[in-house]
């Protein structure tokens, strides 16, 4: 091999990683769950216009994509959507309730059995009616879900509430066929969880200005003849105390996790089942994710860790705790068991997602779903390494490093490489160690990436996650900013060739450091969070409207520090090239701040580019929007950086 190594400038070898093979590749299977004894879970289809269809694990290991296009499997309660799907067993087969995407109604549906049908109502107000976390409960002819409802025009004037769906399709014209479960009325609900006998429900609550990770609280009810909830308490959380998610031991007792100490544990009746400096949940940006789930023998799976999550088995009458064994170094936040059988969804640095089952009586683990097959020759892949760095006043910045990474080219002696810093989304939420082939497609070409989990991501406590808390636009541009320069100080990265890149949250952090910091030489924007004053007031969606109480600070006491920290009242400071990204179906961060912020670049000579996506929200999703901006991305470190990547359209870049 090493005499078949040539020689190349980093950022100019061939790679066969190409931008159409790493959007093939993008998302991951979610929502796994049991019908009978098969399993199922929705799936990414980026070639199919970005929708997500439900897949069926026959008795044999065979796959079926049950639901054809254009079916879309897919919520949007909360924007960021939550389990879309449910389903039972019936002597007829099984019975699939599920929310379509592109009306957000409810439908039943059985394979075989013709077209679904739906069973909700549309409504022309406001954003309408939209469904999240259905569970069927056959015995009352219903199936129980969270509700959001508009009640007016505006991206606040919303409802949510638990409510009961007919199963045999009454209210599919009559909003008032809808049967509301409870008189408690909270901003944000998670869906019901009955218990085992059927008698009690439990369900977590929480209300402006708190999000969900801030402070939740846990509410108990007595299930009545009539199926409504009644006598609800409040048992667990408050103002600072986050309940992640709340489910039933087999014998009626309750569990919950809680970050009452400072970390996301499992607790059972108020007492803890396993403390330890872990996470044993997940900032719940998504209505329905499971960290932990009961299983029948008492035994509880769990997805746990620091910075990474494994895949385990807790006895919560010992603590004890065993993980499977595999080559998975990280676990989504969906679980699902029958029996004895757990399902996950996990992944590796050399492995992307895929549905993993683990034999609770035997300890054996196995892929069953989904399962990773090498698009390239491994060798090409990236090898990353977890790295923690030293930040402003001594503070701890975790990060992973992704090195320029070919088999068969290496760099002229004595360059060293261009480097990306990657700012994850949320910011509550961090970057998981695993393969991605988005950064395959740098890193085959010599352009190095680091992810940074800057201080307010997950994974590493709440003291860890609070760090963020009215320093947002601060903090995390202070944490990019000191791996960038470690990595060049170092000799790992080129001073003059840093790149900074993000979406979203990400997006923000990185158009916040090219306009107040000199570190980087261009940058990458992807749908951000650009102009804080307009989405603190009526710019976004319901439930990031009062984000930013925490993230900047109270609004009403410190209204000139969001127009101090807005990238795009700081336009004009901003010199380095840019490229923006922006899905015009936007509503969590619309294309309106895209363009205030190139209102003050305008005329200034700073190279840029602004690229929009018809038909694309927040985050993108079709397989043609992503290539178009892998290779935008790649266009502008080439020009920036003097790169000559074989075979990449280029980008035109205005001034």
């Amino acid at each position: 091999m090493g005499e078949s190594v040539q020689t190349l400038p980093y950022g100019s070898w061939p790679s066969p990683v190409d931008a159409a093979l790493a959007a093939a590749h993008d998302g991951r299977p979610d929502d796994v769950g049991f019908v009978g004894d098969e399993v199922w879970w929705t799936a990414p289809r980026p070639t199919e216009g970005g929708r997500r269809t439900l897949v069926r694990r026959h008795p044999d290991g065979t796959e079926e994509s049950v639901l054809p296009a254009p079916w879309n499997v897919r919520s949007r309660v909360i924007e960021y959507g939550g389990r879309p799907w449910a389903a039972y067993p019936t002597d007829a087969g099984p019975q699939v309730v599920f929310v379509n995407f592109a009306d957000q109604r409810l439908y039943s549906w059985r394979p075989g059995a013709g077209e679904p049908r739906p069973l909700t109502p549309v409504s022309r107000v406001g954003g309408g009616l939209r469904w999240a976390e259905p569970q069927p409960r056959p015995e009352r002819g219903e199936v129980w879900c969270v509700l959001e409802e508009f009640t007016g025009e505006g991206p606040t004037d919303v409802r949510r509430v638990p409510v009961a769906v007919p199963l045999d399709g009454s209210a599919a014209d009559d909003r008032g066929a809808l049967r509301e479960l409870t008189g408690e009325r909270h901003r944000f609900v998670t869906g019901p969880r009955p218990s085992p006998d059927g008698r009690r429900v439990a369900w977590l609550v929480w209300d402006h200005p708190r999000m969900p990770w801030d402070g939740t609280e846990l509410i108990v009810a007595e299930v009545g003849p009539d199926g409504t909830f009644q006598d609800a308490r409040t048992v667990a959380g408050g103002p600072r105390e986050s309940i992640a998610q709340v489910d039933w031991a087999p014998d009626g007792r309750l569990l919950y996790t809680s970050d009452r100490t400072g970390w996301w544990n499992v607790y059972r009746d108020g007492q803890p089942l396993c403390p330890r400096e872990e996470e044993f949940g997940a900032p719940l940006w998504r209505l329905g994710q499971r960290s932990f789930a009961p299983l029948d023998s008492g035994l509880i799976a769990v997805v746990h860790g620091r910075g990474a999550t494994a895949l385990g088995i807790l006895d919560p009458e010992t603590g004890d705790l065993v993980d499977a064994v595999g080559p998975w170094t990280e676990f989504a936040a969906t679980l699902a068991v029958h029996g004895e059988r757990v399902v996950a969804v996990g992944a590796s640095p050399h492995s992307a997602y895929e549905v993993v089952e683990l034999d609770a009586r035997t300890g054996r683990s196995r892929v069953i779903g989904a399962p990773h097959r090498d698009a390239v020759d491994p060798a090409c892949y990236p090898r990353p390494r977890g790295r923690t760095f030293t930040g402003p006043g001594g503070r701890e910045i975790h990060a992973h490093v992704y090195p320029p990474h070919h088999p068969g080219f290496r760099a002229p002696d004595g360059e060293l490489p261009p480097y990306v810093i990657w700012a994850h989304g949320g910011p509550t939420s961090r970057s998981p160690l695993v393969l991605d082939l988005e950064i395959a497609y740098f890193t085959s070409r010599g352009i190095g990436v680091a992810e940074v989990n800057y201080g307010g991501s997950t994974g590493y406590g709440r003291e860890y996650r609070d760090r963020l808390r009215e320093q947002w636009g601060v903090v995390d541009v202070e944490d990019c900013a000191a791996v960038a320069l470690a990595l060049a100080d170092e000799g790992t990265a080129d001073r003059e060739r840093l790149a900074v890149r993000g979406g979203s949250a990400g997006g923000w952090t990185a158009a916040a450091s090219l306009a107040t910091t000199d570190v980087y030489a261009c940058g990458t924007v992807i749908y951000p969070v650009l102009d804080l004053t307009g989405w603190a007031t009526g710019g976004t969606h319901d439930f990031e409207s009062q984000y930013l109480e925490s993230l900047i600070g109270p609004h009403a006491q410190v209204p000139d520090r969001y127009a101090e920290r807005s990238p795009a009242g700081r336009a004009d400071r901003v010199t380095a090239p840019f490229l923006l990204l922006q899905g015009l179906d936007d509503v969590i961060c619309p294309p309106a701040q895209c363009e205030r912020f190139l209102e003050g670049v305008a005329g200034r000579g700073v190279p840029h580019a602004y690229l929009t996506f018809e038909g694309e929200g927040h985050g993108f999703r079709r397989a043609e929007t992503m290539v178009r901006a892998l290779e935008a991305e790649l266009s502008l470190y080439s020009q920036v950086f003097g790169l000559k990547p074989p075979g990449v359209p280029t980008l035109e870049l205005t001034r």
